[in-house]
């Protein structure tokens, strides 16, 4: 007894808990630290869902365009006039949504999208004729700009520091979209549901990734901040568009995207018509060119830390020049189906590396970036348009070899000794 009373005398006793102030400050620390990276990592996850669906549906559609030409009996100009002018609309409207999502509220603007979203889903599952589909892509268009675009500038603000990585992640996760969509078509095909059937589902799928989205508040980046009001950010985004830098990576955008989304929306078709393969060989076509595309946006992430981002750019668009011709000249759909995956494997990366440059020469103002690229959006939506035209004129095989006209582009327009490489800190100043 008494060893112990002259233990405590001096303070050593062995209690099972003993109280240490700066050990309960490291455990709350701790726990803090544990909660917020959980909650990033929840918000970062519900950001990479919306893309995914985002593309799943797109890439659901382009692989049913045979089937809903044929329920809807469009014409080709009919179809590129679905292709262009919805994204006519959206090029008017997003500019609006960009700069209001830096200096207004962005959460309401993407919930609201979300909301517009589903409803333009519903809306072309139900349509009959071809004035309903077009409202319906209509309304898609600007919604998926407000849902979509701004989750990726909200990404983007999430860590200015890891552009490069954040976009590696939210375009594997279209691509993962994409892939599915043709899978997800096949599937409904196979149930009887047919694409009407698939657009009601995805239509009940939005509400997920909204309801996890309300759970959220998140900041709006450099704008918010400083209260800047919507004259001010347009005033600002005009300016942008004067700067050389700005315009280079949004012209090279605009051309990329023809062995893009431009080549998805009429493979299928010109898979059908021109090769002669069924609607089935034409879709399973679309799924190998978005798989091998996946792969490849999957491989890019390690690529991307040994290799400059734009060297690849060069080297890729230089492979695309010799395998697409040999796609268009080279007779079966075996052959073809092979060199399209290759094409599918040597154009990822394209909207990753560009766009990552973009953001990095508009640093603080993500939702801006939606803007500008919409202002340039007006004339690139013309592009559908026009190629539908040219093959309701002359041949769907003349408006294929323009499409050559996207890396001929990239190797004329980007730096051959300068641009900054993908790795580490795209988000810096410069």
């Amino acid at each position: 007894m008494e060893k112990v009373e002259n233990e405590q005398a001096r303070g050593v006793v062995n209690s099972p808990h003993p109280f240490d102030p700066s050990a309960e400050l490291r455990t709350g620390l701790a726990q803090g630290r544990s909660r917020t990276l959980r909650h990033t990592a929840v918000f970062t996850i519900t950001l990479l869902a919306i893309e995914f669906l985002d593309e799943f549906v797109f890439g659901a559609r382009e692989a049913a365009w045979p089937l809903i030409r044929t329920d809807l009996g469009l014409s080709y100009a009919q179809v590129g006039l679905l292709l262009s002018l919805p994204n006519l609309v959206s090029s008017l409207v997003e500019p609006v949504l960009g700069i209001l999502g830096d200096v207004w509220r962005r959460r309401v603007l993407i919930l609201g999208g979300g909301v517009v979203f589903a409803l333009a889903l519903l809306l072309t599952a139900q349509s009959q004729d071809f004035l309903v589909l077009l409202i319906s892509f209509i309304l898609f268009y600007p919604a998926s700009g407000a849902f979509v675009t701004l989750s990726q500038a909200t990404l983007m603000d999430t860590d200015p520091a890891r552009h490069e990585q954040n976009m590696a992640r939210w375009t594997f996760a279209g691509s993962l979209g994409v892939v599915a969509g043709p899978i997800a078509l096949g599937a409904a095909a196979t149930l009887g549901l047919g694409w009407r059937g698939l657009f009601l589902l995805f239509a009940g799928l939005t509400l997920i990734p909204l309801a996890m989205m309300c759970r959220f508040r998140f900041a709006i980046g450099r704008w918010g901040s400083a209260k800047t009001g919507f004259k001010a950010g347009l005033v600002d985004a005009l300016r942008t568009l004067r700067r050389g830098e700005v315009l280079r990576w949004l012209t090279l955008l605009q051309f990329s995207d023809l062995m893009l989304d431009v080549l998805l929306g009429f493979l299928a078709l010109y898979l059908v018509d021109v090769a002669g393969a069924t609607p089935a060989q034409a879709g399973a076509a679309v799924a190998v060119w978005t798989g091998l595309g996946l792969l490849g946006n999957l491989l890019l992430i390690p690529l991307l830390e040994r290799v400059r981002g734009l060297r690849y750019l060069r080297l890729s668009a230089v492979v695309e020049l010799v395998l697409f011709p040999t796609f268009l000249l080279v007779p079966g759909f075996w052959p073809k189906l092979v060199l399209l995956g290759l094409l599918g494997l040597f154009n990822t990366g394209w909207y990753l590396i560009l766009k990552a440059q973009l953001y990095s020469a508009m640093p603080g103002q993500s939702g801006t970036v939606m803007t500008v690229g919409n202002v340039f959006g007006l004339v690139g939506g013309l592009i559908p348009l026009g190629l539908g035209l040219v093959a309701e004129r002359f041949d769907l095989r003349v408006t294929m070899w323009l499409l050559l006209l996207g890396p001929v582009a990239l190797l004329v327009g980007i730096p051959k000794n300068g641009g900054h490489p993908l790795s580490g800190s795209v988000g810096a100043t410069r």
